[in-house]
């Protein structure tokens, strides 16, 4: 296993995309975090919600990542919770800090993500990944555990959350929630994985198979309603979502699922540009970090590292219609408001 956590086996560091270097014949696995510390309202972990003291450190291009980032602009802790971001290209000393001055992050001053893992954990053999929340007074990683993270913004973090905050992970509908996010993370975060990085035709194909059986399943719940759960916006939608963002980018020429476009699917399509132009999501999307991150690291599956120049991008902002079937993105809340200073995604990186 790499520093960067990119994978150099057969197994891979939860939380980011990884690359393909020198994958044997075993397939894919996809390992648990490794620093699983909560931050939570009584500070249970050590690690108590505190306005100010944690930094959340994301790369655009990771879609375990861009999670984190469309929660806390939908939550509104962008004023509790600072942002760091990544280059889209990590090099052997793991995720970089090159688009700040100085090649430094600005409020832990570090130039590379490790630093912070380090500072937790000397010699940590496992990978560096994103989203990573770190300590900002000691400068020490706190949590790498992504499939939690989310969770305990949109519960433990309420006291800091904006008026008007939707609740993403309504108390009624979690269970409904947890078993519709088991099965896109399995077959669709995931899934795209498994197919991209799968070393023998038997092992692509299955994966290639669940990823479309999946996602024709849920076609057909989304052809009338307006999200996966309730009639509102939940962590549900954004965990499918951050995958069918980079689908025809990435996933359907790099990583070889290619039975259709998700542009190809009426229903899926519609979804994802109605997310996408809701207040939240495509405001978090940089789509020339993605495909710059996954061309140019996955050396293995694209040794030239040549990024295309597709697909054409304007469709994202076509109208969807999907109002008409009801729901209410925010429930009774309200959008987030405008993207802070220094956080949006540059215009020609967007559609």
């Amino acid at each position: 296993m790499s520093r960067d956590g990119d994978a150099t086996g057969t197994t891979a560091q939860d939380g980011t995309a990884q690359s393909n270097t020198a994958y044997g014949s075993k397939p894919f696995k996809r390992s648990r975090s490794h620093f699983t510390d909560r931050i939570t309202a009584d500070g249970a972990d050590g690690w108590p919600v505190e306005a100010g003291r944690y930094r959340l450190v994301i790369s655009r291009a990771c879609p375990w990542a861009s999670r984190a980032a469309i929660s806390r602009r939908l939550l509104g802790l962008e004023g509790a919770l600072s942002l760091g971001i990544t280059d889209p290209l990590q090099d052997d000393r793991s995720w970089r800090f090159t688009l700040d001055p100085g090649e430094k992050d600005p409020v832990l001053g570090i130039r590379f993500l490790h630093e912070a893992y380090d500072a937790r954990e000397s010699e940590y053999p496992g990978g560096v990944s994103v989203p990573a929340i770190v300590d900002v007074p000691s400068g020490r990683l706190v949590t790498n555990d992504y499939q939690q993270l989310t969770l305990d913004l949109a519960t433990e973090w309420s006291d800091l959350h904006r008026s008007g905050a939707p609740d993403l992970y309504p108390q009624p509908l979690r269970d409904e929630i947890d078993e519709v996010m088991e099965g896109v993370y399995r077959d669709v975060n995931n899934g795209v994985y498994r197919a991209g990085f799968a070393t023998g035709q038997e092992e692509y194909e299955r994966a290639y198979g669940d990823v479309f059986r999946r996602l024709d399943a849920l076609s057909a719940r989304l052809a009338d309603h307006r999200y996966l759960v309730g009639e509102t916006i939940t962590e549900a939608d954004i965990r499918l979502f951050v995958t069918l963002v980079r689908f025809d980018a990435v996933y359907h020429g790099h990583f070889k699922c290619n039975r259709s476009k998700i542009a190809e699917d009426p229903v899926l399509w519609a979804y994802a540009r109605d997310l996408y132009q809701t207040p939240g999501f495509g405001d978090t999307v940089d789509f020339a970090h993605i495909k710059r991150h996954y061309y140019g690291v996955h050396t293995g599956i694209n040794p030239t590292g040549i990024v295309p120049a597709g697909p054409d991008l304007s469709g994202w902002l076509a109208p969807h219609h999907r109002e008409q079937l009801g729901g209410r993105p925010f429930g009774d809340g309200t959008p987030p408001g405008p993207v802070p200073a220094g956080e949006e995604v540059p215009a020609e990186h967007r559609p």
